[in-house]
């Protein structure tokens, strides 16, 4: 890829260390997680992007919208300098981002601006 590298990468990490969006990719098969990983890759080369990969939710709080073979899966980031810190993943299954996935990167970017 000759493209220049926009964005750093960070997974979020709790106060006790895990890294929630890292585990779930884990979780996700093989086919999945590369569909993802190449959604990511392109944001980070590519910012800053629009539709249809990436859509801006509110203030501070993007999503990578990846299609995978049978489902949609959601990556929410947010973008602190040159870096961008993945905070929520989730595969999706209604219309509308749920509110509990939105609440919990809204968390997230709160205790990310506490440190």
């Amino acid at each position: 890829m000759n493209a220049e590298l926009r964005l750093q990468v960070l997974f979020y990490r709790t106060a006790v260390g895990n890294e929630p969006v890292r585990e779930w990719l884990k979780a996700l098969p093989v086919e999945d997680r590369k569909i993802i990983g190449d959604d990511l890759k392109t944001a980070q080369y590519g910012w800053p992007l629009g539709m249809p990969l990436i859509r801006k939710l509110e203030t501070g709080l993007w999503e990578v919208r990846s299609r995978l073979q049978d489902r949609i899966a959601r990556v929410v980031f947010t973008v602190e300098g040159d870096t961008m810190v993945l905070l929520h993943g989730f595969i999706k299954k209604s219309q509308r981002t749920p509110l509990q996935d939105l609440q919990l990167a809204r968390q997230r970017l709160q205790s990310l601006h506490e440190e």
